[in-house]
């Protein structure tokens, strides 16, 4: 039987190779990294993983797409963007993932999205795959026009590579419903099918979901309440901060405030607010879905409670929670080490990657719960898939419905986590819990299907 550390020098001979191999590719070695660390208790009681290169075949994508977006701005320039669609593994379903369009969307990106995808979606226990794409366009400033001709074209090439038993793409940073309405018309432009389960988070009228905008934020928000009794605690008077102000960060704050917590803070590439009443959150949807405005006018009409923060980072703010709901790598060591000082008892990822690996292990070794992105962030998935079952039977739910299955799906991933940790001698360690439970039902599947 081969041990631990015999495993564990394997891994890390397989996690040079995957550098050599993905070079300039710093977030999907970071992911990659975050996973295989864990796995080695896994791989030593189950040597079976290890014989058919199974986390050889696991860490490359089954396919990687990169193509050229050519659009035409308002005054008739013509620019050219880069398109990328990363299917990365299907052995529990179809391709699932989100489209980013911003400017920092690069390959490396794009992998270590997909990369976490495979075990956020294998957790919901839905039967979708995992994967990703985007493009280095950035909607920020631009017309609804040419929104619309820049999806347009990115669809002429993308639809060839998509289908609802192929791959579901959905919306993520800088892609929200008036980009997957200008995406999904152009798709059924191009092949003439009402396709409604090749996209999902469409509008509510026209094959959308119930709470699939509210998803991401209410799960996280569940995954971080259920890590909270698990200590005999509740979200009841609890204070908590946010960063962000899109999708995620909106519905993390509503739900926040639903359950009786206090929510203080969200934050922009402009800085950040700190409103000691709690944010008014039909101002904040007012400035930021309506107007798309900054944070800093949020302040400005609130009062004399609130105040705009230009510079430093919204984790210096006191908290009992910490929900990172804006980009990668936003919470570093040192943001983590002032929330432990402050006294915060739980961090939970809104957004991918959000937290370093050093602030992951400092938080885990100051005896702070830590939820992490695959876990805690897997409601957008969930519902995502929901409204692919949805558009299979051509119906539509309520929402008391989705927000029910929703609620114990999160309370499934969580339970999942926490017993999968325990099992392997890693009691509250939530992110080995996630990945070996992630791990175990995707390898589970590749075995069976043969070495393809």
């Amino acid at each position: 039987m081969t041990t631990r550390s015999e495993t564990r020098t394997a891994l890390d001979h397989l996690l040079t190779e995957i550098e050599h191999r993905n070079p300039a590719q710093p977030e999907f070695h970071q992911a990659a990294h975050e996973v295989l660390e864990t796995l080695a208790p896994v791989l030593a009681a189950r040597p079976e993983y290890a014989e058919p290169g199974l986390i050889e075949r696991l860490v490359e994508p089954e396919r990687q797409v990169i193509f050229r977006v050519p659009w035409q701005d308002d005054k008739g320039r013509v620019h050219v963007n880069r398109g990328f669609r990363v299917e990365f593994n299907s052995a529990l379903g179809p391709y699932k993932g989100g489209l980013r369009f911003h400017p920092s969307v690069n390959l490396g990106v794009i992998k270590f999205l997909g990369f976490e995808q495979i075990f956020k979606n294998a957790l919901t226990g839905l039967g979708i795959g995992g994967g990703k794409g985007g493009s280095d366009f950035d909607p920020h400033g631009r017309s609804d026009a040419e929104v619309m001709r820049f999806c347009q074209s990115f669809m002429t090439e993308l639809y060839r590579h998509i289908g609802e038993h192929t791959d579901v793409p959905a919306g993520d940073i800088g892609v929200g419903g008036r980009e997957i309405g200008y995406l999904f018309g152009q798709y059924r432009r191009i092949t003439n099918r009402w396709e409604a389960g090749v996209l999902t988070g469409k509008g509510a009228g026209w094959g959308g979901s119930l709470i699939r905008p509210e998803a991401t934020g209410y799960g996280n928000v569940l995954f971080a309440a259920a890590m909270l009794r698990e200590r005999g605690e509740d979200l009841e008077g609890q204070t908590a901060v946010v960063s962000g102000s899109g999708n995620v960060a909106i519905y993390t704050i509503e739900k926040l405030t639903a359950l009786g917590a206090n929510p203080v803070t969200c934050s922009d590439s402009s800085g950040y607010v700190v409103d000691e009443k709690g944010i008014d959150l039909d101002l904040l949807k007012q400035i930021k879905e309506v107007e798309r405005g900054r944070v800093d006018t949020y302040a400005e009409r609130r009062g004399s409670s609130a105040r705009f923060v230009p510079s430093g980072s919204v984790w210096d703010v006191p908290a009992d929670l910490a929900l990172p709901s804006a980009t990668q790598n936003e919470l570093d060591e040192n943001a983590a080490a002032t929330l432990i000082r402050n006294g915060v008892k739980a961090v939970s990822e809104g957004a991918n990657m959000p937290t370093t690996p050093e602030a992951v292990h400092l938080l885990q070794r100051s005896g702070v719960a830590f939820g992490p992105g695959k876990a805690a962030n897997a409601g957008g998935v969930a519902v995502s898939a929901l409204e692919m079952a949805q558009n299979h039977a051509r119906t539509s739910w309520t929402s008391a419905r989705v927000e029910e299955e929703l609620t114990d799906i999160m309370n499934n991933i969580h339970t999942t986590c926490h017993e999968t940790a325990e099992r392997y001698d890693a009691p509250g360690d939530y992110v080995t819990g996630a990945n070996i439970a992630g791990f175990e039902r995707v390898a589970d599947a590749m075995l069976a299907q043969g070495v393809i």
